[in-house]
């Protein structure tokens, strides 16, 4: 059973740059693909990368943040470069079995991944 941990999260200004790590354990991340998504108070769940075959960005963040892995420590990150205040919510990492890279060539929805980690804070303020 694939379990996920975030962590890196924290208080941060706006123009400074916070790196974001997702640990997997229980199963090593080859055939997965990830993703990560956020969440602001009051707001849906909002994709915000998808790593399988390839990377892809929300248009939100595209050129500010910079998802990447290395399967062979079993680990995700989000680089999160320029931060904005809209960037404030909790970060996710997420996966799903996808052995032949499918779910990252599709719209970004959150029921598509079977596997989540509890979430970390990150706020950008002042």
């Amino acid at each position: 059973q694939l379990q996920l941990v975030e962590s890196g999260g924290g208080l941060v200004q706006p123009g400074e740059s916070l790196r974001l790590s997702c640990a997997a354990s229980g199963s090593t991340l080859t055939h997965y693909s990830i993703a990560w998504f956020r969440q602001a108070p009051g707001k849906g769940r909002e994709g915000v990368s998808c790593s399988g075959s390839r990377v892809d960005h929300a248009d939100s963040v595209k050129g500010r943040f910079t998802a990447s892995r290395d399967d062979s420590k079993n680990m995700v990150f989000l680089e999160m470069d320029s931060v904005k205040p809209e960037d404030t919510a909790i970060y996710y990492c997420a996966a799903e079995w996808d052995p032949y890279s499918e779910i990252c060539t599709q719209v970004l929805l959150e029921g598509r991944f079977r596997f989540w980690g509890p979430g970390t804070q990150v706020t950008v303020s002042s």
